[in-house]
C-alpha cells in the first residue's frame, strides 16, 4: 500500500493510490490518530478516485512529527568523512517545514557553494513507543519512503552540532510512504543509488546500515515517548560530494535522483537561493 499527503486549502489529507490515480482517506492529524481504521480503509479502496499526476503533494507525516536522523549510519560512509565509525548512534533533529516532496525545487542556500546529497530511507512510526524492545520498535513502523536528507556543509560544519546544515529550505524531500509490510525489514537488505544530472554518485545496501531501526527507535524511546507520525531517517550510504577531490557539490541546474529498491524514485531539481 502506498500513501501520500494531499494538499487541501491550509489542510494536508493522506491519501492512498492505486496505479497511477489517489483517493483522500482522512485529514493527516486525524489519519494518524486512529491508524488501524485509516489503514484499513485504505486496503479497501480499488480504485483511485482522481489522477496522481499533477496533485498538489506534500509530505504524509503530521505537522507534529519529530523527524530525528541518523549520521554516519553506513560503515562506508562513516570511513570515508572525518569522524569514523561511531559507538553509539548519531541522532540530529530536523524541523517539519524543512520537508518536501518529490519535483519541488531546493534553493542552494545563499551563503553555501552548493548542496550535498545524501540518499536515505525514511521511516515512519504507526504506534506511541515509550521504552520498548527494539523487536517491539521494528514492528512498529507504518512504513518507508525514499529521502534526501540535502545538505548546506558549511553550515553543518561551523559547529559540533548539525542543525543549520540539515534544515535548509526544502531540503528533505520525501518519497511516497510504503507500508512496512510490502517492504519487509530494511536488514535484509535494499538496493539504494543516488544519480546526479543521470551519473551514479551513490550504489549501497541497506544491509550495511550500522545501527538497526529497531534498535535505534527503542533507544530513542528511553528518552522520549515517539507518536505515530514521527520519523527516523536512517542514513547514507558512501559516495557524497564533500569528500571527492575536488569536491562535487550541487548546483542551480541539477537533478539528484535517489532509487531505493521497492520504495521508487525521488527526483529533485536544485534552483538558486530565492527561487521557487
Amino acid at each position: 500500500m502506498r500513501l501520500v499527503g494531499l494538499r487541501d486549502g491550509r489542510d494536508t489529507l493522506v491519501a492512498v493510490v492505486v496505479g497511477d490515480r489517489l483517493t483522500p482517506l482522512a485529514e493527516v492529524r486525524e489519519f494518524y490518530a486512529d491508524l488501524p481504521k485509516w489503514t484499513a480503509a485504505a486496503a479497501a479502496v480499488a480504485t483511485g478516485e482522481r489522477p496522481l499526476a499533477g496533485a498538489p503533494l506534500a509530505p504524509p507525516v503530521p505537522p507534529s512529527a519529530r523527524v530525528l536522523c541518523l549520521g554516519l549510519n553506513y560503515r562506508a560512509h562513516a570511513n570515508e568523512g572525518v569522524y569514523g565509525v561511531p559507538d553509539h548512534p548519531t541522532i540530529f533533529g530536523r524541523w517539519t517545514p524543512s520537508l518536501s516532496v518529490g519535483g519541488v525545487p531546493v534553493p542552494v542556500p545563499a551563503n553555501e557553494p552548493g548542496l550535498d546529497w545524501e540518499g536515505e530511507v525514511a521511516a515512519v512510526v504507526g504506534a506511541r513507543l515509550s521504552d520498548v524492545d527494539a523487536a517491539t520498535a521494528e514492528s512498529a513502523v507504518l512504513g518507508y519512503a525514499v529521502f534526501n536528507d540535502l545538505t548546506a556543509r558549511t553550515a553543518q560544519k561551523l559547529t559540533a552540532q548539525w542543525t543549520l546544515g540539515k534544515n535548509a529550505d526544502r531540503s528533505g524531500p520525501m518519497g511516497p510512504l510504503v507500508t512496512a509490510d510490502e517492504v519487509g525489514p530494511l536488514s535484509a537488505g535494499l538496493r539504494l543509488t543516488t544519480r546526479v544530472n543521470g551519473e551514479l554518485v551513490q550504489d549501497g545496501s541497506t544491509r550495511d546500515m550500522i545501527f538497526g531501526v529497531g534498535d535505534v527507535l527503542s533507544l530513542v524511546s528511553r528518552t522520549l515517548t515517539l507518536e505515530p507520525g514521527d520519523v527516523l531517517v536512517t542514513g547514507t550510504p558512501e559516495g557524497v560530494g564533500y569528500v571527492r577531490t575536488p569536491p562535487w557539490l550541487l548546483q542551480p541546474g541539477d537533478v539528484v535522483e535517489v532509487e531505493v529498491e521497492r520504495l521508487g524514485v525521488l527526483r529533485t531539481p536544485i534552483c538558486g537561493a530565492g527561487e521557487r
